[in-house]
């Protein structure tokens, strides 16, 4: 069997597909945490002078739009990986990355604001999205035999780029710089990841590779275990996701020191435990590691939403970041390892629940 695999595998440059993964999951990453660091600028700048009364509510619906486009498209996306290839999809991710960011940076002030606001985030959104839909079947095709832990690895760098991202946008922020020279940064490893991507062989995914049919794939939907983490994939997303995109926004006037430094602080610690994944799933197992997990995130966001200082936020913080570190990309190793017939297809429903 790993005969097989690797004799499959010959042909194709394994380690530049994981390095373009890396740096297409890095550039999602960088997206959010700029994000985070100019939603109340992009409030000010777009709603405040006209409409003060709902301008909370309208950057909060427009920048929560990502996250419809991020859903949507791994769920369409993951399957297309099937019959389109890996390569375009991520070609037409970074296109998304770049036209999504230049809607958001250009979009006017005035009554037509919203709407090109919110298709900006959802096309930033999409792009997101059909980077999770590639990269994850094809970490787990091109590493079989160690899928929870890769995956882990590589999911470091969404933390990884939530940290360059924030830096950045913390020190562009220092000297006085527009919130759309922060955006405008994401078109870098946006254009990056695209030229790769141009002189790049891809496999196709596990499941084809395989010859398993889309009948048998799709029997994988029903099975109990997988509703099970189907559901569960929906809570143990919300309590990353939600939080650490409004972190900047909610506790910077709490906790005495800007929220953007508590999220990049949380994602260094993620980005450095995501590469010892493999240890403590092999002690734990799997399941047993989302367990511990999940028991650490809930007393994290029961301890930040009572923090009032920096040391209460930091410690709060600590636990949360520990607590949701290896949350996302163990639920995909699991779905990944113990339904293997369900192919990108199921490892993409699963990141749309999420």
């Amino acid at each position: 069997m790993n005969t097989e695999t690797a004799d499959r595998h010959a042909d194709y440059d394994t380690r530049k597909l994981f390095l373009l993964s890396v740096i297409a999951l890095a550039t999602s990453g960088m997206v959010f945490s700029i994000r985070s660091a100019t939603i109340a600028a992009m409030q000010s700048h777009f709603f405040e002078s006209t409409d003060p009364a709902h301008a909370a509510g309208l950057i909060t619906a427009a920048a929560g739009a990502a996250f419809i486009g991020g859903a949507v498209s791994v769920f369409i996306g993951s399957p297309l990986c099937d019959y389109l290839g890996m390569g375009r999809l991520l070609l037409l991710a970074s296109l998304c990355h770049i036209g999504g960011t230049l809607g958001i940076i250009f979009a006017p002030v005035g009554s037509s604001a919203y709407a090109i606001l919110w298709v900006g985030m959802v096309t930033a959104g999409l792009a997101g999205g059909l980077v999770e839909a590639v990269i994850n079947p094809l970490i787990a095709t091109i590493h079989p035999d160690d899928k929870t832990h890769k995956l882990n690895v590589l999911h470091a760098w969404w933390p990884g780029g939530i940290i360059l991202g924030g830096l950045l946008a913390f020190a562009l922020g220092k000297l006085g710089l527009s919130w759309q020279v922060k955006m405008g940064w994401v078109l870098i490893p946006a254009a990056v990841y695209a030229l790769m991507v141009l002189g790049t062989r891809f496999p196709p995914t596990e499941r084809v590779a395989a010859g398993v049919s889309a009948r048998d794939m799709l029997k994988q939907v029903v099975q109990p275990l997988y509703i099970v983490l189907f559901c569960c994939m929906f809570l143990t997303a919300a309590s990353e996701l939600a939080p650490g995109q409004w972190v900047d926004a909610a506790l910077s006037d709490r906790v005495g020191m800007q929220g953007i430094l508590l999220l990049v602080y949380v994602s260094a610690l993620m980005f450095v435990m995501r590469h010892f994944a493999g240890s403590f799933a092999h002690l734990l197992s799997p399941i047993g590691l989302m367990w511990v997990s999940c028991l650490l995130a809930s007393i994290g966001l029961y301890t930040l939403s009572i923090a009032n200082s920096p040391v209460t936020g930091l410690l709060a913080a600590t636990v949360w970041g520990v607590g949701v570190c290896y949350m996302w990309p163990t639920m995909l190793g699991i779905t990944s390892e113990r339904f293997p017939k369900g192919g990108a297809f199921l490892i993409g429903l699963t990141g749309s629940a999420g």
